[in-house]
């Protein structure tokens, strides 16, 4: 039977939320194994100036955990 953990990370970009979202999953890599997906919960944007500055994202990484 396979167990999946589910936990809420942070993260931005200044580019795009699509890169916010790709920094959440390539950091989670690098101390979580066997991630299946991202559920992304909200999205936010910073303004400076009138414009755009940063993107930010609350994730949700689900993963399997070993048996």
């Amino acid at each position: 039977m396979a167990i999946v953990k589910v936990i809420e990370v942070i993260a931005s970009s200044t580019k795009s939320i699509d890169d916010a979202v790709q920094n959440a999953v390539t950091e989670c890599s690098k101390t979580v194994r066997n991630i299946d997906s991202v559920y992304v919960k909200d999205i936010k944007a910073h303004v400076k100036d009138g414009k755009i500055s940063s993107y930010g994202v609350i994730c949700k990484v689900s993963f399997r955990v070993d048996e």
